[in-house]
């Protein structure tokens, strides 16, 4: 590494909406961070539709922004996941545990699930932010 190169990268996928004051991933070291993701598509809107539909959303687009960080599903450490509404959540959980499986596989990381009273899009149900080992 040159004086000059940062030991910090940020990564922001093409195929995301574009980031306002935030990046994707930022990888350091053997650590990616991935931030927040909601339901928002590509055109910066948020997926219509029911917890399931915009789970489906914001753990695509957490696992787009890690794998534009080059590393896999099966490389998250942690993942929390904020809920408006948690019985909600839990009632669909074969469902979401579905989607899960198709996207992400069956190499689980530890998991957190909150309840809060706001996201910061008015129409997202559910945000997921994680951690990641880095691939060389």
């Amino acid at each position: 590494m040159t004086p000059l190169q940062s030991p910090v990268e940020r990564v922001n996928p093409p195929e995301l909406a574009g980031p306002s004051g935030f990046t994707y991933a930022v990888r350091h070291g053997g650590v990616v961070h991935l931030a927040g993701q909601t339901a928002l598509t590509r055109d910066g809107t948020i997926v219509e539709g029911d917890i399931v539909d915009q789970f489906r959303q914001a753990l695509g687009n957490l696992i787009a922004a890690l794998r534009a960080a080059g590393g896999e599903p099966s490389d998250l450490l942690s993942v929390r996941i904020y809920l408006l509404d948690i019985p909600g959540y839990q009632a669909r959980g074969k469902e979401i545990g579905q989607v899960w499986r198709e996207l992400a596989g069956t190499d689980y990381p530890a998991m957190t699930g909150v309840g809060v009273t706001a996201l910061w899009q008015r129409e997202a149900l559910i945000e997921i932010e994680a951690v990641a080992a880095a691939r060389s």
